[in-house]
């Protein structure tokens, strides 16, 4: 068996589930490749990785190249972890919305910044699919964690010509949440989930068989800490009556309510870790990660290395799917996988996440019915965006990928239709080095950009700071706390322990 990791420059995630797929003791002897764009990154987390191997007394010798094609021939699975553009075309994500009034957290799922995430995800996608097809084995898995992670793996499905699943660990976060509010351990409480990547309903809680979803907003209220820190979520599971998967900060961009009034984002968020609802937080912590690992390198050469141990292993999904589908096992978690009638009331061509069963016959998904009308309501608004925006990338038609920006609920409810068209023909511009489906398109943007500077006419910024923002730490900063560096550097959920409330 062969597994190929694309994006392997990514530490959190590569080594993470390296680690996670070589603990199982069957998969002892497989063959592993990773490739990336960047040779630096790769090579950092290529020996990191090399060295656990070895440690851990097993022979397998990593596949590094920047050959992708060399490195999917005859995989039986990729793993997807890219970010197109890294961290230059996420601040370009962030910074030019925020000139708009568009004052995002993350940027990456949904907003103005997820939809230009899956431009360049899509053209780059295109050409991943193709070489999967030509050159990894037949019915080769692709497993994507990308972002945005609907709209990538619906376009790999629709388009790529490779069955795909998306995977993500909000579902596994928000499971984690709740049972901490009701006073449990996380094995005891079973859940069902429902939706879309990010926007995930909880539509049964259960302990012991016992219901217990209709106690769940009052035990939120009464932790002072998670009522301080989840006001968005809290204020959703008041209007819609269920819980939502994802985060403060994430779920505030998916919806018109909390981020339109930049004097009232405060209201809303905590500082005291930047999943809350920060400005631009994720880009902070992505760039602090990035900056300390590659400044700190040596040091983690020198660190004891991973230990492969089946029993302790990580939340996420990819390795035990891929345990599964080859040995048998049972796994039950939560996927992102073309609906086709699993979620009665959603389009069957949308990408929704599920609650899925893996095993030697495959990844099966129950039908689960309609999910409640308003949290329905909620997620059709998100599919609308994730639709144009995907059909935008594929057919690099300007109009769709304006009308995304339209349709998109927090875009939609801070700007103006000639403020969107602006801020589409400066992003498309400033990310021309990524998007060459939009080559054609970006010229003309450039004609217009530059008639309406010589006329005056531009639209002038509204806001560039942000309602939230805080300092990005140098690594001089970040040295003062060695270890809590080390571990955003390290970790794929950059949210996963959150500090107290400030």
């Amino acid at each position: 068996m062969k597994i190929a990791f694309i994006g392997a420059g990514s530490i959190g995630f590569t080594r993470g589930l390296l680690t996670d797929i070589l603990s199982v003791p069957e998969f002892r002897g497989i063959e592993v490749a990773f490739t990336d764009i960047n040779e630096h990154n790769l090579s950092m987390v290529t020996q990191l990785c090399q060295r656990d191997i070895e440690a851990n007394g097993l022979s397998i010798q990593i596949q590094a190249t920047l050959d992708r094609r060399e490195a999917f021939r005859d995989a039986d699975y990729v793993i997807c972890c890219v970010r197109i553009g890294m961290l230059e075309a996420f601040t370009l994500d962030v910074e030019i919305p925020l000139k708009y009034g568009v004052d995002q957290c993350v940027g990456d799922t949904l907003c103005a910044g997820g939809i230009m995430y899956a431009q360049r995800d899509i053209a780059a996608m295109a050409d991943f699919c193709k070489d999967i097809r030509e050159v990894a084995k037949p019915g080769c898995l692709l497993l994507n964690y990308s972002n945005p992670n609907a709209m990538v793996t619906w376009f790999c499905n629709k388009y790529g010509g490779v069955p795909t699943v998306g995977l993500c660990h909000g579902v596994q976060g928000g499971h984690e949440l709740i049972a901490k509010a009701l006073g449990y351990e996380t094995k005891d409480i079973d859940i069902i989930c429902a939706g879309i990547n990010h926007m995930t309903w909880y539509t049964s809680i259960k302990h012991n068989g016992v219901e217990l979803k209709d106690k769940l907003l009052a035990a939120l209220e009464a932790d002072p800490e998670i009522a301080k820190t989840e006001k968005v979520r809290i204020d959703m599971m008041k209007r819609f009556g269920y819980f939502s998967t994802e985060s403060n900060g994430h779920l505030s961009e998916y919806v018109p309510w909390y981020r339109k009034r930049t004097g009232e984002i405060r209201k809303w968020i905590d500082l005291g870790v930047w999943i809350n609802g920060e400005t631009g937080g994720y880009l902070r912590v992505c760039k602090e990660g990035r900056n300390w690992f590659e400044t700190d390198f040596p040091n983690w050469m020198k660190e004891p290395p991973k230990v492969y141990d089946y029993n302790k292993r990580s939340r996420e999904h990819g390795g035990y799917i891929i345990e599964s589908l080859e040995t048998g096992r049972l796994y039950r978690g939560h996927f992102n996988v073309v609906n086709n009638g699993c979620i009665a009331n959603l389009p069957d061509d949308a990408v929704v996440e599920v609650p899925g069963y893996v095993d030697t016959h495959g990844i099966n998904i129950p039908r689960l019915g309609d999910l409640p009308l308003g949290c329905a309501a909620c997620c059709l608004s998100n599919i609308t965006v994730q639709r144009l925006a995907v059909e935008a990338a594929v057919h690099a038609d300007i109009n769709l990928l304006r009308q995304a920006m339209m349709m998109d609920p927090l875009v939609g409810a801070v700007c103006s239709t000639d403020e969107i068209w602006q801020m589409v023909d400066e992003m498309l511009i400033a990310q021309e080095q990524w998007l060459p489906q939009y080559k054609e398109e970006i010229q003309r943007a450039k004609a217009r950009w530059a008639k309406a500077e010589q006329e005056g006419t531009l639209i002038p910024p509204i806001i560039t700071e942000g309602a939230a923002r805080l300092h990005e730490k140098t690594v001089e900063e970040m040295a003062r706390d060695k270890a809590a560096a080390r571990k955003n550097a390290g970790e794929a959920d950059k949210a996963q322990e959150r500090p107290a409330a400030k």
